[in-house]
């Protein structure tokens, strides 16, 4: 540890999620090694027991708001980070976890220079009962910028907030979580945030859970474009002009794989026109149709995979 240890916020904004898994969120709060800790519960106005639950972790860094009304979800991420004292933020979802050292190995990696604007580690994805599904390594560590998005594109790294640390005042400045339809307003952070510094611990560290309730799978194919397009100009905006027709035609590849994802939600009558509407909106840098065969491929591997175990 360091003779002087900022101040870490931890923010879990929740609703109605008493009796799913915010004990166990909030347990991986109070339990982390770095002591020195600001641990804010912002309840969105649950109709639940949720207090109650808060009250049953007896911690004194554990600081529980409660909204008279509902503020909707991203007006509490940023009710959040406004409360916050921490000289960086961590928020954390209800549904998500952290591992017992993560706060501490992100400070230890700032060796005492505190001015980044984003720390960040690995990333495992975990389904509703906690079993890993997924574990991507943190390794764009020296990056440049514009080689960090590259890394993302690449699967080197992966965004989520629960394995990031924001800069407080650096997040507040940039207006907090924002986003036109607010399904990227963590990357979209994340990627303002970049350009201030970044320290890369390669190691998972932090636990994102999969579920049917997931804020981003409900959303829908034309608010995923429309994110995804204003997540590309964001980028675009933050590397050199030398840089910016490669970042748009990987990060294009990339964000239209995504909305592509979501095409089979329409009617199959639907589909061929939102395919092809995706493909020339990311500047025809993937074909729908390779994003088909490589996804038939991936089940097809799966199930044989299933089969001969």
């Amino acid at each position: 540890m360091f003779s002087t240890d900022p101040l870490v916020t931890i923010a879990i904004p929740t609703y109605n999620r008493a009796d799913g898994y915010l004990y166990d969120a909030l347990t991986s709060a109070v339990a982390q090694t770095y002591r020195n800790l600001e641990i804010i519960v912002s309840d969105n106005c649950s109709m639940d027991n949720t207090q109650q639950v808060v009250r049953s972790v007896t911690d004194e860094r554990v600081r529980y708001i409660r909204h008279p009304e509902n503020i909707g979800a991203f007006n509490n991420w940023n009710s959040c980070v406004e409360q916050a004292k921490g000289v960086y933020f961590l928020l954390l979802h209800d549904d998500d976890l952290i591992d017992p050292d993560y706060v501490e190995s992100c400070i230890r990696a700032c060796k005492g220079d505190f001015s980044r604007g984003i720390l960040r580690t690995g990333t495992r994805v975990i389904d509703e009962h906690g079993n890993i599904r997924s574990e991507t390594a943190n390794m764009v560590g020296g990056y440049s910028t514009t080689k960090f998005f590259l890394g993302w594109f690449a699967a080197e790294t992966a965004l989520y907030l629960c394995s990031t640390l924001y800069n407080t005042d650096l997040l507040r400045g940039i207006g907090g979580f924002r986003s036109p339809t607010g399904l990227f307003v963590d990357a979209v952070a994340t990627a303002r945030l970049a350009p201030y510094g970044r320290v890369d611990v390669p190691e998972v560290k932090a636990s994102f859970r999969r579920h049917g309730k997931n804020m981003g799978s409900r959303g829908r194919l034309q608010d995923w474009t429309e994110d995804s397009l204003y997540l590309l100009n964001v980028i675009s905006e933050l590397t050199p002009p030398t840089d910016r027709s490669t970042i748009r035609l990987r990060g294009g590849e990339f964000l239209s794989k995504k909305c592509y994802s979501y095409v089979p939600s329409l009617a199959f009558y639907k589909r061929p026109f939102a395919y092809y509407d995706v493909y020339k909106r990311f500047g025809f840098s993937f074909s729908p149709i390779n994003f088909i065969v490589s996804t038939f491929v991936k089940r097809a591997r799966a199930r044989a995979r299933d089969l001969f175990k």
